[in-house]
């Protein structure tokens, strides 16, 4: 590979690397994802500085998985030194059946672009395709071009020593369109790697793609964070009844239904941070436990969410939605109530004394109320757990809270709150800290300078408002917050076995600085050319030089003003 990338400049290398990588299918979940780690390991190593180091391009088998492994290269500048900056993206793609008639085309850019330049059912996309300046295709933006991009700056730093104050360390994931079982494995090799090599990484610097968020937009977007994500499920048992007694029942879909109405896309919910695009809770599952028809209410119902976080901990979303859980909870119990009630009078009829009462509860506190009993839940729990392990893993959380349910002896109508995977932590620069400050800076710095010479309008933000797997890399909870999302997590070490004390420990910041494009994961998925291959390379370039070197400007200053207190 690299004898056809020598004689390009930096552009050309960047956009032939992506309509290479492009054609590769590396569809999360299939075999392509260990293709492509492969494809990439080979060029790698014929670059010259990795034919004479060998050993700097490795992989890294993700456990219990038969072809994904994460790909690293190490970079060591002219000067030693244990500054490091983290180059990474993520190499598989989301799926191709949106492309339909056209899925055979979906890795092939040029026929994609000869296809949208004569497709007038939409004019943005047409216009696009005829200006020569986007490249289709599946994985275009989001992200091989993001990889190629990368690629790039490696080659070119591998050979330009004396430019770079520091080290580079690539980093190729897996998995990032599902689980992040890629960065998530990684977090071993980079403790190993600080601890056996010494190195200190300053930054990692992700180029997962941005895009406009309004007709119009001419911002490029920069991210000195990523948002996390939690996912609150909600196991619901109710009481069944045969529809010729429907009043008497106690429907866990209808509570289900009101716990949806007060959550769902609610503005209320999503966290305010001025200048941040915030998004609110999503229901992604509503359903009940019945598997075939029968004339029988269901007994229980399953509910979970998709909740970002910004600034909020895990344990500050249980308690938020533990406060509206109560209060639909209660309303549903006097709805109930008045219906049976009403029904009662119509009928003549002499009525039950029925209870309405809906109990509302953590997990971890619902764990502590059986074992009160003398029931031992977690030994149930982890029971269910290592027999159904092929479970889908959201399944099997909601089978587990569902044995513990079935452990009551009163059969209790009640409301179970926990968290299922994945949970992906907030990474975020905080300005108190005074390494984040001087971060921060020396982004802001590298914009400007960029601007003067570009004429692009930047947009620097905190957080990434999607999925990255730059949210691994850092973890902010307290030890507090921490224990609450663990108790409430159904078997975490066995379901989601996080590393987070390595994770805290390692503590890396995560800036994104993309690639520009639209319609991600859409079958007219394209990335711009002009900024991805002309001026990213150069912007992602001057950051890693500047980290690096305002890096190593504050071990000096540091080194003189302790050697000068000691005289």
């Amino acid at each position: 590979m690299y004898e056809q990338l020598k004689t390009m400049n930096l552009p050309e290398q960047a956009e032939f690397l992506t309509k290479y990588l492009v054609g590769v299918n590396s569809i999360n979940g299939t075999a392509g994802e260990g293709t492509i780690a492969d494809i990439l390991q080979n060029i790698l190593l014929s670059f010259p500085y990795f034919r004479k180091r060998p050993d700097h391009v490795w992989v890294q088998k993700i456990p219990d998985d038969p072809y994904r492994k994460n790909v690293f290269a190490l970079i060591e500048g002219q000067k030693r030194s244990s500054q490091t900056v983290i180059f990474h993206s993520h190499i598989d793609t989301v799926g191709v059946e949106d492309f339909g008639h056209l899925k055979p085309a979906a890795f092939q850019p040029d026929v994609l672009e000869a296809f949208f330049a004569t497709y007038d059912l939409d004019p943005n996309v047409q216009a696009d395709a005829q200006s020569g300046d986007w490249m289709f295709g599946r994985g275009a933006v989001d992200m091989k071009s993001g990889v190629a991009v990368h690629l790039a700056n490696v080659l070119y730093f591998s050979e330009h020593l004396d430019r770079l104050p520091g080290n580079i360390l690539l980093m190729f994931n897996p998995d990032e369109e599902s689980h992040h079982k890629g960065v998530i494995s990684a977090i071993s090799e980079l403790k190993r790697l600080r601890d056996e090599k010494g190195l200190t990484f300053v930054s990692a610097i992700n180029n997962d793609f941005i895009t406009p968020l309004y007709d119009g937009d001419p911002h490029r977007y920069i991210y000195t964070g990523a948002a996390g994500k939690i996912l609150p499920s909600f196991y619901i048992y109710g009481r069944e009844a045969h529809v010729g007694d429907t009043l008497s029942s106690l429907d866990p879909n209808f509570v289900a239904a009101e716990i949806t109405r007060r959550i769902h896309n609610n503005v209320e919910l999503a966290e305010h941070i001025e200048g941040e695009l915030t998004l609110p809770p999503t229901c992604l599952q509503q359903r009940d436990n019945k598997e075939f028809y029968t004339v029988q209410t269901a007994t229980s119902s399953y509910l979970y969410f998709n909740y970002f976080l910004f600034e909020l901990s895990a344990k500050e979303v249980m308690e938020k939605l533990m406060a509206i859980t109560k209060e639909a909870c209660m309303d549903v119990e006097y709805y109930f109530k008045r219906q049976y009630q009403q029904f009662i009078e119509r009928t003549d009829l002499p009525g039950k004394d029925i209870s309405w009462h809906i109990e509302v509860v953590s997990l971890a506190d619902f764990i502590k109320e059986l074992e009160g009993k003398g029931i031992p839940a977690r030994e149930v729990a982890k029971k269910v757990c290592l027999e159904n392990s092929e479970m889908e893993p959201r399944a099997l959380c909601f089978k587990m809270v569902e044995e513990l349910q079935n452990l009551d002896p009163n059969k209790q109508p009640r409301v179970v709150i926990f968290f299922s995977p994945p949970y992906l932590p907030h990474n975020y620069l905080n300005e108190q800290n005074e390494r984040d400050a001087k971060l921060l800076q020396s982004v802001k710095e590298v914009l400007e300078e960029t601007k003067l010479q570009t004429g692009e309008t930047f947009a620097l933000k905190r957080f990434f408002p999607y999925l990255a797997d730059g949210s691994f890399l850092s973890l902010h909870e307290t030890e507090e917050e921490l224990h609450s999302l663990i108790q409430n997590f159904p078997e975490w070490e066995s379901i989601y076995p996080l590393p987070v004390n390595d994770i805290r420990e390692l503590n890396i910041p995560s800036i994104n600085m993309g690639v520009y494009g639209k319609d991600g994961h859409k079958w007219t998925e394209r990335v711009y050319k002009p900024y991805s291959f002309h001026v990213l390379p150069k912007l992602i370039r001057q950051t890693t030089v500047k980290l690096l070197e305002q890096k190593e400007s504050a071990i000096i200053h540091s080194f003189l003003k302790t050697k000068s207190a000691r005289l």
